[in-house]
């Protein structure tokens, strides 16, 4: 659905919600408010909505429960106040997880008062307002644990719909699908020409799950085709806040903000336009590592590429009002996606990645702006390599993953932490490619010399000790000491 409706398109919806049967669960009529429970009404919908295949439930003020007729209502929600609080932040405060949901108000053809409050479905988990969970029955709210089936049939409908497909704007006509999606960049990416007519058009976007036809005659845009290639992320109003943000900051704290841009082209349409704006904000570094024999980018392509990607593929789209992030310091790259991993970081090197959004990770493999499956993060610990950059970072926050590339630093200027990072992902990268980690190969990594190796045996040593890699064959002699990963 778009984020905002024009009085004329809100006029509209309140006509189609009145025709609507009396006992319809994903649309409740109100004539005056009690304020706490609208955000009860709003789980209760919002769980209903799910449960019914539905992308938004609506809250109607202003319209009589029983006949349908507009009778207006004294309810102001923009000026509406809850304990000392502006209404909708006190409404998010208590709602989990936090979904878009948005007051409209304006005045009906007799001068009635009308606010019509647009929610998202729930995704998935069920949503829940101040604790506690709530369905719709028939035309009641009731709390969802004392209806253990509808429960069980709401987590199956979670567990059955993958984001991709869940609709990010229903019942479209042809020409609203042609305004809301890139088709062009479609036909481009896929590398098919563009076809003379619509159909063939619909007929091409259809078969990749980026609309699906309905009984009747129209068209709903899937998650996946608007997150893909919308114009616009904007006009759709669960997505909107998933573009991808960039910051550059001063210095190398978040203090002072030289830029900050957010994207708002779909991730296929927008990733290229991303990757060489990023390209021209970073300096360059002098003849850095062996590889090199002039001035080469601060950080290398593929690796932020293939970074940006998995933020990406991998984020948890449940977590609404967040999305990927790039934030550039003067010396080191921060990558950040909402969701924790499927995987420890520890063994981003090794396992094979796990997607909550396979159909989003296979479309952007096929168009060739991610690596092939489980190749990609060793990509990156290589070029950071061959760059001779620091080892690259990876973290988990309370809700989010971030990774962390840095800037050249000379071997004296990494502390312990840096060189046990290094060595860790060294031997990790030398075990993926069926070979071991020696001392040789991390002076090599290192660029160290053969004279200075008791400071490489160091390094080993402390990683070791950190429970990061272990002897190969812990009989062999020290200069046949090879390592593997912990975990081997």
């Amino acid at each position: 659905m778009p984020t905002e409706q024009s009085v004329t398109q809100l006029h509209g919806l309140l006509k189609e919600l009145c025709h609507l049967p009396d006992e319809t669960e994903w649309v409740e009529f109100k004539h005056n408010v009690d304020v706490v429970k609208i955000g009860e009404y709003i789980s209760a919908l919002a769980n209903s909505a799910a449960l019914l295949g539905k992308q938004t439930a609506y809250l109607v003020y202003g319209v009589d429960d029983k006949t349908h007729d507009v009778i207006g209502t004294t309810f102001k929600p923009s000026t509406q106040k809850h304990k000392g609080q502006e209404l909708e932040s006190w409404l998010l405060q208590k709602t989990a997880p936090k979904i878009h949901f948005q007051f409209y108000e304006f005045t009906h053809t007799n001068d009635e008062h009308v606010v019509i409050v647009e929610i998202q479905a729930a995704t998935h988990t069920p949503v829940q307002f101040d604790g506690i969970e709530y369905i719709r029955i028939g035309s009641y709210k009731k709390k969802l644990r004392e209806f253990a089936e509808k429960e069980r049939a709401l987590w199956r409908v979670f567990d059955n719909t993958p984001f991709e497909q869940q609709a990010a704007a229903e019942n479209c006509s042809v020409e609203a699908v042609l305004k809301l999606i890139d088709y062009p960049a479609y036909f481009d990416l896929v590398g098919l020409p563009l076809p003379e007519g619509r159909q063939g058009i619909l007929n091409a976007l259809e078969a990749d799950k980026l609309i699906i036809a309905t009984e009747s005659a129209k068209w709903h845009i899937t998650n996946l085709g608007a997150i893909l290639f919308a114009k616009k992320l904007q006009d759709f109003q669960h997505l909107a806040r998933k573009a991808v943000r960039l910051v550059q900051y001063k210095g190398n704290s978040r203090v002072e903000t030289v830029r900050e841009l957010e994207g708002n082209k779909g991730y296929a349409v927008g990733f290229e336009g991303l990757i060489d704006y990023l390209k021209t904000l970073l300096p360059s570094n002098e003849e850095i590592g062996k590889a090199f024999r002039k001035e080469v980018p601060m950080y290398p392509e593929l690796a932020i590429r293939e970074l940006a990607a998995n933020a990406i593929i991998h984020q948890d789209f449940s977590l609404t009002g967040t999305g990927p992030m790039v934030e550039l310091f003067e010396t080191r790259m921060e990558i950040t996606n909402p969701g924790i991993p499927l995987v420890d970081t520890d063994r981003f090197l090794d396992s094979p990645p796990r997607s909550r959004n396979e159909a989003l990770a296979s479309f952007m493999r096929r168009i060739n702006i991610c690596e092939e499956r489980g190749t990609g993060i060793d990509k990156v610990v290589f070029q950071t390599e061959l760059y001779q950059l620091p080892a690259p970072l990876f973290e988990v926050t309370e809700q989010h993953t971030r990774s962390v590339m840095f800037g050249h630093r000379s071997f004296s200027e990494m502390d312990k932490e840096d060189r046990i990072r290094a060595c860790y992902q060294h031997c990790c990268l030398k075990h993926v490619n069926r070979e071991h980690m020696n001392n040789k190969s991390l002076r090599e990594r290192f660029a160290i010399e053969e004279k200075n190796s008791a400071m490489v045996s160091r390094i080993i040593k402390d990683t070791v000790k950190a429970n990061l890699i272990k002897p190969y064959d812990a009989d062999a002699g020290s200069k046949a000491m090879r390592y593997v990963p912990h975990w081997y």
